[in-house]
């Protein structure tokens, strides 16, 4: 077994072209995938960049703001934000920090995949498409209404 280590100490400075207040430390990464996690400190800035493959943007711990070609827009922890190949995409923050952990796939992984859909998610992305609700992205709605939120988990309504 082995216990691969990122987070405060492993992180090293990101030198991107355009890039300021931003560290990076990849997790782990083959052929299939990479998986990195970016601190961004406040007003950090991953200047817009291209990638050829997918990337999933998962923001663990504060917020910012996340940039697909001309489309901007605030993201918070417990969001995520799909980045597609070959569009110009960026991430920042104002006043507070963030951290996020970056899964990048390389193009050829996922149409070459063969993915298989559970069926009550298959049932669930039916019934939205039938709707005219996108299958892919959006917040899922919130099971609890927020009279009945415990707060005492930690988590934030």
């Amino acid at each position: 077994m082995e216990i691969l280590r990122f987070g405060p100490g492993s992180r090293r400075p990101h030198a991107g072209a355009g890039s300021q207040g931003l560290a990076l430390q990849i997790i782990w990464g083959d052929p299939r995938a990479r998986v990195t996690e970016l601190a961004f400190s406040r007003h950090g800035l991953m200047a817009p960049q291209t990638s050829p493959g997918h990337g999933l943007l998962i923001v663990v711990s504060g917020g910012g703001w996340v940039q697909i070609g001309d489309e901007r827009a605030a993201i918070n922890h417990g969001e995520a934000v799909e980045w597609p190949p070959g569009v110009a995409h960026g991430a920042w923050t104002d006043g507070s920090p963030m951290r996020a952990i970056l899964v990048e796939v390389p193009v050829a992984i996922i149409e070459g995949s063969h993915r298989r859909i559970i069926p009550a998610v298959a049932s669930d992305v039916a019934r939205r498409m039938s709707e005219g609700v996108s299958a892919r992205g959006g917040l899922a709605p919130r099971d609890i209404p927020p009279l009945d939120h415990d707060g005492s988990e930690g988590e934030p309504w």
